[in-house]
């Protein structure tokens, strides 16, 4: 578990301090690599399964980083992250880091893997394990394919609000939460980098709480968590608050991010994409 743990560690620090492409790439590698041992740790047929997907996406993903990279320094004879300016590249990449990240079209392996493996495993996946991809995002921002980020930011906040609706596993709910909030990430981030960065640091914070109270009453099931109350109902209370917090209800912290997303999407012109995704959030 240390030498996971380590690898995680450095894996997300390689690809977020790194100016050159090749060591983002590895960074990301280093971090599929980790990561898959704790999914699949369980020896259960379906744990087995999700390790699968996961590792098939994660890299053909890395693969699209790499190529992506490749085709701007064939273009450009430039390696540095900052210098993406070939038109097929920057699309191939914001392709490449939606499928990472789990972005609508492209998102049908994350509910899969995270119902698969534990919710510690599933906590490390829906955060660590997007803050590399998401300073990539953020590193490439104004070489990014807007139309494309628009397009795919708008469908996530519309499908992982409806494909929550009709579940019954917590760990499936979280995923699809985990998609939606990914839309508001993306389609602030060519406008304003920082604020997508916000967003995610919040959404971590609450998903972490939500994942650790449910680790510590032992729920997965929503059937399961309707009868906490009675045996914790303090932490029941608690989770009912974060929960609409990562519902983004003012007044409460969840509700920052995207009060601050909406305002910048109306300093764009973009009032009917910010009415959009506004109320598809309220799924």
């Amino acid at each position: 578990k240390l030498i996971f743990t380590m690898s995680l560690l450095l894996g997300t620090t390689l690809t977020i301090s790194s100016n050159h492409w090749i060591t983002a790439w590895a960074g990301l590698e280093i971090n599929t690599l980790a990561i898959l041992p704790l999914i699949s740790k369980s020896h259960h047929p379906r744990a087995i399964e999700a390790a699968t997907k996961y590792f098939l996406t994660q890299a053909a993903a890395s693969a699209l980083v790499l190529f992506s990279s490749m085709t701007n320094a064939w273009h450009t004879g430039q390696w540095d992250i900052a210098q993406l300016t070939h038109p097929t590249s920057c699309l191939i990449l914001t392709s490449a880091i939606a499928i990472k990240l789990g972005l609508v079209p492209f998102h049908f392996w994350f509910p899969e893997v995270m119902q698969g493996s534990p919710l510690t495993t599933g906590l490390l996946l829906s955060t660590i394990m997007k803050l590399p991809p998401i300073s990539l995002l953020f590193m490439t921002s104004p070489s990014l394919n807007q139309t494309l980020l628009t397009c795919m930011a708008i469908m996530s906040t519309a499908l992982g609000g409806w494909m929550g609706l009709n579940q019954t596993q917590i760990r499936k709910i979280l995923a699809f939460s985990s998609i939606s909030h990914l839309g508001w990430m993306a389609i602030i981030i060519p406008y304003s980098p920082k604020l997508a960065l916000l967003n995610f640091y919040l959404y971590a914070l609450m998903t972490t709480a939500v994942f650790l109270t449910l680790n510590s009453i032992k729920t997965l099931k929503l059937s399961t968590l309707m009868t906490t109350w009675t045996k914790t109902p303090a932490l029941s209370a608690m989770l009912l608050l974060t929960l609409l917090s990562l519902a983004g209800l003012p007044p409460l912290t969840g509700f920052l991010p995207k009060w601050l997303i909406i305002q910048e999407l109306t300093k764009q012109d973009m009032i009917l994409a910010a009415t959009v995704i506004s109320l598809l959030s309220l799924l």
